[in-house]
């Protein structure tokens, strides 16, 4: 037994809410759109498990945050999806898939068949055991990555209240969670190797700035090394968390973020893939042509950096969602993704949004005592980044809009005193005039064609003579 659909979204994350909402509104009728999902619900704002879902006092819950809600836009329950004829397949996993005779098999043995696939499987959580460490299935071990990770974390912390929280990471998830975790009580440690926390995205100076307001706030840091074992209670619970400079830290807890694996391995020897991810093109179209990618598992052509690159954010995972189901609809008439790389993060009373790349000589701006700062990267002379912390929405669409339009940058000292100031006057300046038509001949010159009003005044008063010199001739051959 089988059932069969038009369009099949595999996954139940963010991107799948979004494209879901993107083909009702263009139209699509009951029953052509499936969603499969091993979780247990409707799609929804995995940002809030690491943020709202976890505080103490008036914590996010369902169905308050199922897509599309990230957005401003409707928010996609298990109503609204029978309302518009979407089936949802959920607590479903699919064991293997055939993209030659586009079908997937479940779990429990069924087949569905699709006509276009549109893979939003994302990536998982990467283990301690990938770096050879054992103790992930202790009872207060977790990992953050989905609404069951969420309610065990909740569960562990509010069992644990006052005790010792060590994070391992510290990259979003263990930024996030170590601010969590602080605000309900806990005595927070966060453990990683590199030098500063948000190695990736942040400069020293940046993280020097959060890890210090961390600091304010009780949360502890050892940097430069990392977790080697555990000791393990007759209970199967973790007590002491043991680190490779030989020191070992009393636990009550443990969450761990050391990163993520996108979910490729359906489409191995099927799919081309790219940079960990499946490759796609501008129009989010894999290897084959019925087969999409969007969010964490697709590696696509960003138009900024001039090269192809896998994303790990829900802002990429919400547009790239849209932009495959505008394609798929509109089949030629869509242009080309054109995405510009966005990441944010709010915790305590601090928020902040960086856009473009991070490479470049890096240009420090405002003020690192507390007030809004932030920072530009120029690489090639051109301004290919921007980080602002404490910024109003204006000033982050500044920042943005200078981002994208990667203005030239002769003086990084006149950028460092102009600071936040150059992308705001940058965004306002008008966008340049277009260049005026030219005639191309066949030799490959180039030739301007200007335009004057005179020159099309003459053309009627020659048209016009033209005009009444053939009447007068026609009638006088009538005569002769």
């Amino acid at each position: 037994m089988g059932r069969a659909f038009v369009y099949v979204i595999l996954g139940g994350g963010v991107a799948a809410g979004y494209a879901a909402l993107e083909f009702t509104k263009r139209g699509i009728s009951r029953g052509e759109l499936c969603i499969i999902s091993e979780e247990s619900v409707p799609p929804y704002e995995r940002p809030a498990l690491s943020k709202g879902f976890l505080l103490p006092e008036a914590p996010a819950r369902l169905p308050s945050f199922h897509t599309c809600v990230g957005a401003n836009e409707e928010r996609l329950t298990a109503k609204w999806y029978k309302e518009h004829g979407v089936e949802l397949v959920l607590g479903t996993r699919v064991k293997s898939v055939d993209v030659r005779r586009k079908t997937l098999l479940t779990g429990s043995g069924e087949t569905i068949s699709y006509k276009i696939l549109i893979i939003a499987t994302g990536a998982r959580a990467l283990k301690l055991e990938e770096f050879g460490v054992k103790g992930s299935d202790s009872e207060n071990v977790c990992y953050l990555r989905d609404l069951a990770d969420a309610n065990r974390l909740v569960n562990l912390m509010e069992s644990s209240s006052g005790g010792n929280a060590i994070v391992i990471g510290g990259g979003y998830i263990g930024m996030e969670c170590a601010a969590s975790l602080v605000i309900s009580r806990m005595n927070v440690t966060m453990v990683f190797p590199e030098e500063h926390c948000m190695a990736r995205l942040f400069t020293p100076k940046i993280a020097s700035f959060y890890e210090e307001f961390y600091k304010s706030k009780g949360v502890k840091f050892v940097k430069g090394t990392i977790l080697s074992s555990f000791d393990i209670d007759s209970d199967g619970k973790v007590t002491a968390v043991n680190l490779r400079d030989g020191s070992s830290l009393p636990a009550d807890m443990v969450v761990v973020g050391i990163g993520i694996r996108p979910n490729t391995s359906l489409f191995e020897g099927q799919l081309t893939l790219e940079k960990g991810g499946i490759k796609v093109n501008g129009n989010m179209q894999s290897s084959n042509s019925s087969v999409y990618a969007v969010g964490d598992v697709a590696t696509f052509p960003v138009k900024v950096f001039g090269e192809s690159r896998r994303l790990e954010h829900v802002d990429s995972a919400r547009k790239s969602a849209r932009h495959a189901v505008t394609a798929i609809m509109e089949r030629q008439q869509v242009d080309e993704f054109d995405y510009l790389p966005f990441f944010y993060s709010r915790v305590f009373t601090l928020s902040w949004q960086f856009y473009g790349d991070n490479v470049g000589d890096v240009v420090h701006f405002g003020d690192f005592s507390g007030g809004t700062f932030g920072a530009y990267w120029v690489k090639k002379g051109q301004l290919v980044g921007s980080f602002l912390e404490g910024g109003t929405k204006e000033e982050y669409e500044a920042i943005a809009k200078a981002t994208k339009l990667k203005p030239e940058v002769e003086d990084l000292a006149e950028l460092e005193r102009q600071g936040l100031r150059f992308a705001v006057t940058v965004s306002q300046e008008p966008p340049p005039s277009s260049p005026p038509p030219r005639d191309v001949i066949s030799s490959g010159i180039v030739l301007e064609r200007p335009i004057y009003a005179f020159h099309a005044t003459a053309g009627v008063v020659v048209a016009a003579s033209i005009a009444a010199f053939a009447y007068w001739y026609g009638r006088k051959r009538r005569r002769w």
